[in-house]
């Protein structure tokens, strides 16, 4: 299989699990449901996870049907990949199962990593007023504030995104 080919479907596959990831932390979150980037992922997500929060309940904030929807997706990207490079299988369900874990672990730390970032750049230039600054606040506040409270703004300088961006880097790289 050529190189174009495996682009594409990790490409496919992994928008739409950090789709649901964002989802599932939006709940997590209780990220302003009426937010143009909160409806957004919604009606991306809503047609698959619809039918499966009949099988799966949530539990308080959690989806358990998110979470199970991105780890399928990411043992199927593996499985496929896997099949199409080596024309079979040769790993056990157990093992599938592991790697989608990790990888699904490591999607959501590069999502944190990459909301932070732009959270970060927006706040230079932003006003405040941009709905994605909004959801991107929302989502990283209850990680940034226990920080702000053992660090707190030194100068007027915020050091708490770049603590929890390490952080997020080094759990990330340690699991990969």
């Amino acid at each position: 299989m050529g190189n174009g080919a495996q682009f594409l479907i990790t490409t496919a596959f992994d928008l739409y699990i950090m789709a649901v990831i964002l989802r599932l932390w939006m709940q997590l979150a209780q990220v302003d449901y009426f937010n143009p980037v909160s409806q957004f992922i919604v009606k991306i997500t809503g047609p698959v996870l619809n039918p499966l929060r009949r099988v799966f309940p949530t539990i308080g904030r959690f989806d358990i049907a998110a979470a199970f929807l991105a780890c399928a997706l990411a043992a199927l990207k593996i499985f496929i990949l896997i099949h199409l490079q080596m024309g079979s299988f040769p790993y056990s369900v157990l093992n599938l199962v592991l790697a989608a874990l990790q990888n699904v672990a490591v999607t959501t730390l590069t999502i944190i990593f990459w909301v932070l970032l732009a959270r970060a750049i927006m706040s230079w230039f932003s006003q405040g007023q941009h709905p994605m600054e909004f959801v991107m606040a929302q989502l990283t506040e209850p990680m940034l504030s226990p920080i702000r409270r053992i660090i707190p703004p030194i100068g007027g300088l915020d050091l708490s995104v770049l603590v929890l961006i390490i952080i997020v880097q080094f759990i990330r790289v340690s699991i990969s």
